[in-house]
């Protein structure tokens, strides 16, 4: 349990939660537009039930990831450079990471509002169904990117807890904080995108040490930080969202 001490874990475990929690507004905003399709007194259990679904989906798509990148014997080769399962693994992870970050931050800036909620149903049932399935594409994104950034799953574990912990508690205060600045979702988008370029680099066998990817995101948080505390109050730019109902992304209750 040395690793304990070490400080670059505790860097990187909340590194890491934050980063999943920012993310995560969107599954949040999901859960709630779902829920609030059911009678007023199942919307709070269909909520919670959600995270608490988003929560075992990520950790079982983190066991699997982990025993995966384990798979070290190669496969096959690549102009010479032999590819494993681990390999395979952390480079569809990272094309998948660049992808979804570079789809979403169009999505946010030019898409269209709120067409993927459009198509629901009112059964508790059905609604939890829904919620299931659409944890499995979002906890895609949130696992990759915790593969990507720290190496033992008892950190990427506690991450993911500690950050759908603060989603059932803080989830209107957290959705409303990343409204009202949504420079702060598109800068965690981008910190996708600089995992995804990690994760293709460890796939070619190129080693980019941790604390360089820490240093980056971590200085990056601190200049928005000051941006937000120092620069004059204006009008933030609308993200378009395409899990809100009625153009409305301001109702994330929980």
């Amino acid at each position: 349990m040395e690793w304990l001490a070490d400080p670059a874990v505790w860097i990187a475990f909340a590194t890491l939660a934050l980063l999943e929690l920012v993310l995560g507004i969107d599954n949040i905003v999901f859960i709630s537009i779902l829920a609030g399709k059911l009678p007023a007194e199942q919307q709070a259990k269909a909520r919670y039930i959600g995270l608490a679904l988003a929560l075992l989906m990520r950790v079982i798509l983190l066991f699997s990831l982990t025993w995966v990148i384990g798979l070290t014997a190669p496969l096959f080769t690549v102009f010479g450079q032999e590819i494993s399962g681990r390999d395979l693994v952390l480079l569809i992870g990272g094309l998948f990471l660049i992808a979804k970050s570079t789809h979403e931050i169009h999505g946010s800036l030019e898409g269209e509002e709120g067409h993927k909620a459009t198509k629901t149903y009112a059964s508790f049932g059905s609604v939890l169904v829904q919620i299931a399935l659409l944890d499995i594409v979002f906890s895609l994104d949130s696992v990759i990117t915790a593969v990507g950034m720290v190496d033992r799953i008892e950190i990427m574990i506690a991450a993911v807890v500690v950050s759908i912990a603060f989603m059932m508690a803080f989830a209107g205060t957290i959705g409303a904080f990343v409204q009202k600045h949504p420079t702060v979702k598109m800068l965690a988008l981008s910190f996708l995108l600089l995992i995804g370029v990690t994760l293709i680099a460890e796939g070619f066998d190129q080693h980019i040490p941790k604390g360089y990817i820490y240093f980056a995101m971590a200085f990056s948080v601190l200049v928005e930080f000051l941006n937000l505390r120092l620069r004059k109050k204006s009008e933030p730019v609308q993200l378009h969202n395409p899990y809100t109902s009625e153009g409305d992304v301001n109702t994330v209750k929980i």
